[in-house]
């Protein structure tokens, strides 16, 4: 990671969100939220929601900022373009529920802008994160589970032809129902196979 905290890539830059990003945050989530919600948790009862709420959004970076110091979590807006901070938010890739000892596992979660989707800003977020992974912070393996009937994630794993493991019955609650999902993982000693084809593919 760069002293700046930025992750880059060809044409994406990751880096942690910020209070000051409230407002690009909310317009994207809120023009976006039929596009979305189908495919996401429900927030529990009673909890602000951080696309309405300033100071819920505001924690919400808090936590993210305690994960990574902790080395538990590793949270990312994916930024397109020229500008301060890495230009223009489309969307965000979030690594959650780092384990280490002997699974040294990370969960990928992404969504993206529907109006970019397809340009292939995901797939080449998903190399810079596992780059990150991989040769900053030495985990062993990244899982990207997905609801069999998400399309538009599914073509996310397709392009980097990550390797199926199969699928999880009722793995994740998704909008209110628990949800079948299919695990797709990526390993350091793939990661070592492959750095150099995906890093000329999407980041090069």
């Amino acid at each position: 990671m760069s002293g700046s905290g930025i992750l880059r890539g060809r044409r994406v830059a990751l880096r942690a969100l910020e209070v000051e990003d409230f407002a690009a945050w909310q317009e994207v989530r809120h023009r976006n939220a039929g596009w979305l919600t189908g495919w996401e948790p429900r927030r529990p009862p009673g909890q602000a929601d951080p696309a309405q709420d300033p100071q819920a959004f505001a924690a919400r970076c808090a936590a993210r900022r305690r994960e990574h110091q902790l080395g538990t979590g590793y949270g990312f807006g994916v930024f397109v373009g020229e500008g301060p901070g890495g230009g223009r938010l489309v969307g965000e890739l979030n690594l959650s529920n780092v384990v280490r000892g002997a699974f040294q596992n990370a969960h990928v979660g992404y969504w993206v802008d529907e109006a970019q989707a397809g340009n292939g800003y995901i797939p080449e977020a998903l190399v810079v994160a596992a780059r990150f992974v991989f040769e900053e912070v030495g985990l062993h393996r990244l899982q990207v589970s997905i609801v069999p009937d998400n399309g538009p994630s599914r073509r996310v794993v397709e392009k980097l032809d990550l390797r199926c493991e199969g699928l999880a019955e009722r793995y994740l609650e998704i909008d209110g129902r628990w949800e079948d999902h299919l695990r797709f993982a990526l390993t350091s000693e793939e990661w070592a196979d492959r750095a150099e084809e995906l890093s000329r593919e999407w980041l090069d």
